[in-house]
């Protein structure tokens, strides 16, 4: 069995409002999000991780976006990481492969999507990621440029980062156990001592971030070829 987290329970800092629930033509961001998954064959089974105050409203997106796999409502926690185990703790027994992808990633590509289960199963953990083409500066803290950073090897990681279960599990335990914080899964795998294949991403895949970003997001939306 194949399952997708879809981590949900972030407070959009950022843009000092609940990004998730901007409406994107008519459809919270989220909503995109979770019907994009929705519609992948492959995906048997979607958990979401929220905040508890937002499980009714999200009950009611269902209904209105029409999802058709089974789904499970599960609380968020301090940090990413606690959310992610929350959602893990809620995986069924048969579930063999977990995907975690932020919702605030409504554009992944069904193609993207299908890769990453597919490497998961042969290597283990796998992870959405470009590779970084911009000329990298490091700055201090007054924002003045020190150095220049070799750019040859560097990756910009997204989501989805997916995962066999139970390696996926030992990794976050084992940072939990050790009291570290990271807010990216393929850390977790990292401390761990878990080796993380890159799967390319060849479609644009943004993380909403500013509100800049929600007219980018909603030409791709209405421009992909989604490949379903």
């Amino acid at each position: 069995m194949n399952v997708v987290i879809i981590v949900a329970a972030g407070k959009g800092a950022r843009m000092g409002v609940d990004k998730l629930w901007l409406e994107v033509d008519g459809t919270p961001i989220l909503g995109h999000t979770w019907r994009a998954l929705d519609t992948i064959a492959e995906i048997d089974r979607i958990i979401i991780v929220a905040r508890d105050e937002r499980h009714q409203a999200i009950d009611q997106l269902a209904g209105e976006i029409r999802v058709s796999k089974p789904y499970e409502l599960v609380s968020g926690g301090a940090e990413r990481q606690d959310s992610v185990w929350n959602g893990l703790e809620a995986c069924p027994e048969s579930c063999e492969i977990v995907a975690i992808h932020d919702a605030a990633r409504p554009c992944a590509h069904p193609v993207l999507v299908r890769e990453c289960l597919k490497e998961a199963h042969r290597y283990g953990a796998v992870v959405a990621g470009r590779k970084i083409t911009d000329t990298i500066k490091r700055a201090d803290d007054s924002q003045s440029i020190e150095s220049t950073v070799d750019r040859e090897g560097l990756w910009a990681v997204q989501t989805p980062q997916v995962f066999r279960l139970n390696l996926i599990r030992e990794a976050v335990e084992k940072v939990r156990l050790a009291k570290k914080v990271f807010t990216d899964d393929t850390a977790a795998c990292e401390h761990a001592g878990i080796p993380v294949k890159i799967v390319p991403s060849d479609y644009p895949n943004p993380k909403v971030t500013y509100p800049d970003d929600l007219p980018y997001v909603s030409w791709l939306l209405a421009n992909q070829s989604r490949g379903v």
